[in-house]
């Protein structure tokens, strides 16, 4: 158990830090988006990022949030190297414009951690009708990502450094429902369990990373992806969560992983140069998890083709 703060093969344990897991890096030179970077895991991300010179991109819903944080950020780092920009992973337009503006903008692109989600809600749809856990936590940084692949293959190639994607994922991707990923039962509403949807969102990003994994290494870029389960942590993503959601705040602080914790793996997969070379894995607790860590559904390269498809279809059509 995390408490217990077992180390790893990496060092690391599940009470390490993301400023303990980046200790003496130097990121001066790379570049970063992080989703959701306006709270929880999102902005420890951000802060511990910038406090190893990498200039990040704020990608957030509420851009005023995001400057109040970004400004926060600014009163403890004076030289972090931060911008704001609007993102809304509800909406396939949204998405399209971010990408557009940050093509537009010349910046470079090392990392990209698709970090933003949301978890369990009522039955919603998004802005283009597709259930909202799916369409937020998988459809949205599915696009995202494909926007924004030629200009990571370009940095990868001009400046000789490794491109990384970190898709956050969650260990309940196991929780989902029985067939893994309901292709024609997405909108279902009679059907709908806002916890089995968000497994399968969960799912969906493990599949996406193996698939990018697999076509990186086809392709040959230098370009890695991964997926991680950050730990349990209270933060605002467990609101819709009722009762449940009022203990994990309540009593959270003594049983489960604070967000500087949380955030640990996340910076960990996206910096430590101990990960250099290494695609299509999963990481807990800032280690490689073991094979038995993920269902054996995240393991089926037909079901992430199909996905990749189907993922590839809806975003396209709009």
């Amino acid at each position: 158990m995390w408490i217990f703060g077992c180390k790893g093969n990496s060092g690391f344990s599940a009470r390490s830090t993301a400023e303990e897991v980046t200790q003496g890096i130097d990121g001066a030179g790379l570049t970063a988006i992080v989703t959701g970077a306006s709270n929880g895991i999102g902005t420890e991300t951000t802060r511990v990022l910038a406090l190893r010179g990498v200039h990040v991109v704020m990608a957030v819903r509420n851009v005023a949030s995001g400057t109040r944080v970004k400004e926060e950020i600014l009163k403890g780092i004076p030289r972090a190297r931060l911008k704001v920009m609007e993102i809304d992973l509800n909406s396939i337009a949204s998405v399209r414009k971010f990408a557009t503006g940050y093509i537009a903008s010349g910046l470079p692109l090392n990392i990209l951690i698709n970090n933003a989600g949301v978890m369990a809600p009522p039955f919603t749809l998004s802005k283009d009708n597709i259930e909202q856990q799916f369409a937020v936590n998988h459809l949205g940084p599915f696009l995202l990502t494909n926007l924004l692949l030629e200009t990571m293959k370009g940095t990868a190639r001009k400046t000789q450094k490794e491109g990384r994607i970190v898709n956050v994922s969650s260990a309940l991707h196991q929780n989902g429902y029985k067939e893994g990923i309901r292709f024609d039962k997405i909108n279902d509403k009679a059907s709908y369990n806002g916890n089995a949807a968000y497994g399968q969102s969960k799912l969906c990003n493990l599949l996406h990373t193996n698939e990018l994994a697999r076509r990186f290494k086809k392709e040959g870029v230098n370009i890695t992806a991964n997926s991680l389960h950050p730990g349990i942590i209270a933060t605002n993503l467990t609101s819709n969560l009722g009762l449940t959601g009022w203990v994990l705040n309540t009593f959270g602080k003594y049983l489960l992983k604070n967000v500087p914790q949380g955030a640990a793996t996340t910076c960990y997969v996206a910096v430590h140069p101990q990960v250099k070379g290494l695609s299509g894995e999963y990481f807990m607790d800032s280690n490689k998890a073991e094979p038995n860590a993920t269902s054996s559904l995240a393991k089926d390269a037909g079901l992430a083709s199909k996905l990749w498809d189907l993922s590839f279809t809806l975003t396209n059509a709009k």
